[in-house]
């Protein structure tokens, strides 16, 4: 990184906002240029310079270009850090920089706001056709077995996050001391009871929630899953998060989805916030979240091929080490 083409790429208030941005979540490129009230071109030329200066990162998903900040406070190289807490600083500091920014933000969360709106609304639509709709993807028993195998015997407290009709919670049960299915959709939970009532009385909760900010205490549960759910993520990071939190240290996450492919449609038809995800995408996501990467199973289909990732929770010891050599 060099002090002239970093100053250069910054003098511009176009790219201070776009930096302030990234510096809160990974962004597509379409979201920036509606958020700044610019055309999708113009915005492009921005995040180039930016790119080109090192103060950025493209990463292309299909014929989306997600951008995200190649800086950080803490982190290296010294410039970047340095730009990094002077941006900081600048919106505490500027009052006019500060507005402007707030601003930024508020559009952006109204604009995720109205996506989210469409997902939960595609949700309720295809609720009672959401196992047919799985099984187009892809044959959902050899997948169920290699979740089980990947798994391997007893689960102790299971969360299934974004349980759907419950069939995963179904397929567990009998190996978990307690069940508890989470899904934000009352659609789905409705569908999920009824698949589930043939349990044993207290063996299993049904929970409406969230699945960036789960109802749940730390260290809660020794297993969750994560089947074909990650992909209607915003903020994937953000998600694995939150399951590392509820986790006990020791305890699994498994999470089923799709490799990464090139099927557009998905995001229109069906709401997909992510065309899958690379391997070293998801054992990015789990070692950042706080999990040890443990196996990785491919269970490729006619046109999509289905992964199973598993990772263990590292203890908050470990997680503290990892963080200072990284």
């Amino acid at each position: 990184m060099k002090i002239d083409s970093t100053l250069r790429a910054l003098a511009d208030p176009t790219r201070l906002r776009i930096m302030r941005l990234l510096a809160h979540m990974e962004l597509a490129v379409g979201e920036l240029a509606q958020v700044l009230g610019q055309s999708q071109p113009r915005v492009s030329r921005h995040v180039k310079i930016l790119c080109d200066a090192g103060l950025a990162e493209r990463r292309r998903e299909g014929s989306w270009v997600f951008l995200s900040s190649a800086i950080g406070e803490m982190q290296a190289p010294p410039i970047g850090a340095a730009v990094a807490r002077l941006l900081a600083a600048a919106e505490a500091d500027d009052a006019g920089f500060s507005a402007r920014c707030a601003e930024d933000r508020r559009h952006l969360a109204a604009i995720r706001a109205a996506r989210q709106s469409q997902a939960e609304a595609y949700f309720a639509r295809l609720a009672d056709e959401w196992d047919q709709l799985r099984s187009l993807h892809s044959p959902d028993a050899p997948v169920e077995a290699a979740l089980a195998d990947a798994l391997g015997g007893e689960v102790g407290a299971l969360l299934d996050v974004g349980t759907g009709t419950g069939r995963i919670a179904e397929l567990l049960a009998p190996v978990a001391d307690h069940v508890t299915a989470l899904d934000k959709s009352p659609e789905m939970l409705r569908l999920a009871r009824a698949r589930l009532q043939h349990l044993p009385a207290g063996g299993h909760d049904l929970v409406q929630g969230d699945f960036g900010a789960l109802p749940f205490a730390d260290a809660s549960f020794d297993t969750l899953t994560f089947h074909q759910v990650l992909h209607y993520a915003q903020e994937p990071e953000r998600v694995l998060a939150e399951a590392a939190r509820v986790t006990r240290p020791g305890g699994r996450v498994a999470v089923v989805d799709f490799a990464a492919h090139d099927r557009e449609e998905l995001r229109s038809q069906h709401a997909h916030a992510r065309l899958g995800f690379s391997d070293e995408q998801m054992l990015a996501l789990l070692s950042d979240a706080g999990f040890a990467a443990q196996s990785t199973a491919a269970l490729p289909g006619r046109e999509l091929t289905v992964k199973i990732w598993t990772g263990t929770r590292l203890g908050a010891d470990a997680k503290v080490r990892k963080a200072r050599v990284s």
